[in-house]
């Protein structure tokens, strides 16, 4: 799903304006990120967490010429998904296919 989706979505669901829509999911975005910043954890219960990782400061490699390369320290977004959001991914598995989509003779 793409952020247009997602707000005509909303939209369509709360019966919003394409632009309050927009603007919700903009506060949304801009929230989330605004704490990550700060270096505060995210939880959006039953959905997932983001959440920061410090990474140190380490000796790499360019790939190109083999030649050893300085890593900066730096911090590391990462998000870990519910357990509500990890049963309902995990039972669509389980699911036959839909039918949907098929056309019956009459």
């Amino acid at each position: 799903m793409t952020r247009s989706e997602l707000i005509a979505l909303i939209a369509q669901q709360l019966k919003l304006t394409r632009k309050d829509a927009t603007a919700a999911v903009d506060v949304i975005f801009d929230s989330i990120a605004h704490s990550l910043e700060a270096g505060r954890r995210v939880e959006l219960r039953g959905f997932g967490s983001f959440g920061l990782k410090q990474r140190r400061e380490r000796a790499g490699r360019n790939p190109k010429t083999g030649e050893s390369v300085a890593v900066e320290a730096k911090r590391i977004m990462f998000f870990k998904t519910g357990m509500a959001l990890r049963k309902r991914v995990d039972t669509l598995e389980q699911r036959p296919p839909s039918t949907s989509s098929q056309i019956n003779a009459s």
